[in-house]
């Protein structure tokens, strides 16, 4: 423990000292924030941060740029997204002056039942193999989008990234230990090492990667739409792929998959209205933890400080008891979105919260009747994109059908098949709980920020300390999603299992070491922890000089540049 609060106390000395080296800025901000007029883009990796401006510079809109730097995310960080996953989107158009928000995520196979999971005592649904496998929705997500607000073909959309998988691209730092990590428990499944592993091992840093298959594959999507992936050759692979390997996606799975627009939910917290998607995602969580949070003295309380910290963590616990007990495909259950965001719902659980101890033990409220990539886009025009898309867990479930240049995600792995109450359990045809959520803030009803930040549980938890970061304690951009972040671990999760003794509470290097003392005295079980804080990317537009801003954190090999 004392050299765990030797290291906070020296890294935080070195953040300071760091920060009085540059002629500007905040302490936290590890670089100014990138600033321009015509658009802007920031993405997990600079590749694809500069197809996306290339796009835009080509007459393309910022639909068109976000479908271009995923594909390219999809070559160049296949451990995190890709082809085989889904795809979530918050849009602001211009033209009609509203947010559109988008559900392309998949559904699980009609041929698999629960039952089979229990007949085989098996308590939950497998972590990689054939079993966790649902549809894929992203290219079907990008087939909504271009049809209903882009502009360039999608042949032009494509070709960047089809380029990159012929001629190899360098593989960067973090990405590279990613992919490393990742490999070893999918190594050995079927097409796994073919695609990603052809010397033997995961590409490393600086070595010339190249997916030729996934090249192939694209270019098939470029030229007949989304048609080619779900009722075509790739659906047909795919199919026999699972059949041969004990998987039960089919054919008619994929044929009979649709993305779905939905209408995004907000609330107001201090004047800013921050939206987020409703469930089957998870971005209902952040808008319960801000209106929980509302009514404490943020501001007052300091960044880093004790009260900070543990009424975050507090509120935090809660909402993810409601997230386990009422989060789950909404075509299956009759979720009680507008109790769950009332103000008067979040009064009550906030009397839960203790100030001067960590809780132990929380449930879900009682309601009457009832590894991603992020990257945000902006044009010329005011349109901004907010697009999260995942295989959900490393390089998903490690499935990887013949000559296609991708595997199949494993969000099926987050179903309950033990409690058939439960809203998230496995039924046919039903969308998992899923993870990934964008973000985006409006004042006024006008724009003003479009951010996201990666990492599974870490999303809600990071949303909030985002906005908590830029509205109470007036970080800029940069700083914001720079400044030193913690993630409470152990609540319950929607696939079974309830926090046990409070959870454990993570705290990134950067916090004083007399604040870890006085949180240890009050009950948290805090335990450092490596890249668990997620990855952030943002794009705020400021309407009185009329240009944008971009940041992208120091934590991913991220980059954000416009022009």
């Amino acid at each position: 423990m004392k050299l765990i609060l030797f290291c906070s106390f020296f890294v935080l000395n070195t953040i300071i000292m760091v920060s009085q080296n540059r002629l500007t800025g905040d302490i936290y901000a590890s670089r100014s924030e990138i600033i321009a007029q015509n658009g802007m883009a920031a993405t997990s990796q600079p590749l694809a941060t500069q197809v996306a401006l290339d796009i835009l510079k080509k007459g393309g809109n910022a639909v068109d740029a976000a479908i271009a730097a995923n594909a390219v995310l999809g070559l160049v960080e296949p451990a995190s997204c890709g082809i085989g996953g889904d795809l979530f989107v918050m849009l602001w158009d211009a033209e009609s002056q509203k947010l559109y928000g988008l559900n392309a995520s998949g559904r699980s196979p009609m041929g698999l039942t629960a039952d089979y999971f229990r007949d085989r005592h098996k308590a939950q649904i497998p972590f990689v193999g054939p079993l966790c496998v649902s549809v894929p929705g992203c290219v079907d997500g990008w087939f909504e989008l271009h049809e209903r607000f882009g502009h360039l073909p999608m042949q032009e959309i494509l070709q960047p990234a089809i380029d990159y998988g012929f001629s190899g691209f360098p593989v960067t730092e973090v990405i590279a230990a990613e992919m490393h990590v990742s490999s070893d428990i999918r190594k050995d499944l079927p097409g796994f090492a073919e695609t990603y592993m052809p010397d033997g091992h995961t590409p490393t840093k600086g070595e010339i990667f190249k997916n030729i298959a996934l090249s192939n594959t694209y270019t098939a999507i470029a030229k007949e739409g989304r048609e080619v992936f779900y009722k075509g050759y790739i659906a047909e692979t795919i199919d026999q792929f699972m059949r041969d390997n004990g998987g039960f996606l089919s054919y008619q799975d994929l044929a009979s998959h649709r993305s779905q627009w939905v209408e995004p939910i907000s609330t107001n917290y201090r004047g800013y209205d921050i939206w987020e998607l409703p469930p089957n995602g998870q971005g209902m969580a952040v808008l319960q933890m801000l209106n929980i949070l509302e009514e404490f003295d943020i501001a007052e309380m300091g960044f880093g400080s004790v009260a900070y910290l543990h009424v975050l963590t507090e509120a935090k616990k809660l909402a993810f008891e409601d997230r386990a007990k009422y989060y789950a495909d909404p075509d299956f259950n009759k979720i009680p979105v507008d109790t769950l965001l009332s103000k008067a719902y979040a009064q009550r659980r906030r009397q839960l919260i203790n100030p001067h101890s960590a809780s132990k033990t929380l449930a879900g409220g009682d309601i009457e009747n009832g590894n991603t990539t992020y990257l945000t886009v902006a044009d010329q025009d005011g349109n901004m994109v907010s697009l999260i898309q995942s295989n959900y867990a490393g390089f998903g479930s490690g499935m990887t059908p013949p000559d296609l240049g991708f595997a199949l995600q494993n969000r099926g792995q987050m179903f309950n098949v033990q409690d058939s109450g439960h809203f998230n359990y496995f039924q046919p045809g039903k969308r998992p709980f899923h993870t990934i959520i964008p973000a985006f803030i409006t004042k006024d009803g006008q724009p003003w920020i479009s951010f996201g930040l990666m990492g599974g549980a870490m999303q809600p938890q990071g949303h909030v300390q985002i906005v908590v970061n830029l509205i109470d304690f007036g970080m800029n951009l940069q700083e914001a999603g720079d400044a030193p972040r913690l993630r409470h671990q152990g609540s319950s999760q929607p696939m079974g299992g309830k926090m046990t003794d409070g959870g454990v509470l993570n705290l990134e290097h950067g916090f004083r070491p007399e604040v870890i003392r006085q949180l240890t005295i009050m009950g948290h079980h805090i335990s450092p922890a490596v890249g668990v804080f997620g990855g952030y990317q943002a794009i705020m537009w400021d309407s009185k000089h009329k240009v944008y801003y971009g940041a992208s954190e120091y934590r991913k090999d991220g980059q954000a540049s416009g022009y």
